[in-house]
């Protein structure tokens, strides 16, 4: 992990996943995706082992989803 911060703000986390800050805050504040706010004005980051665990996790959901609902031709056409 040399050169990766140890922590992200929400605008870095949103970037690596391709999102807005904005849904980045409510994956936060549902507890979804661990933070910790620093700071007198209360600033928002995400240590980065807790992003790549959020990942594995959503992989792993997703691996789920995808068994309990297979792929069927008529999928594509709606």
């Amino acid at each position: 992990m040399a050169g990766t911060p140890r922590f992200l703000t929400l605008a870095d986390v949103a970037e690596v996943l391709n999102t807005s800050s904005a849904q980045v805050y409510a994956l936060v504040r549902r507890g979804d995706l661990p933070a910790i706010k620093i700071g007198g004005r209360g600033q928002w980051r995400v240590e980065s082992a807790q992003l790549e665990e959020y990942i594995s996790r959503m992989y792993a959901e997703t691996r789920v989803f995808v068994d309990e609902h297979p792929y069927v031709e008529s999928d594509a056409a709606d």
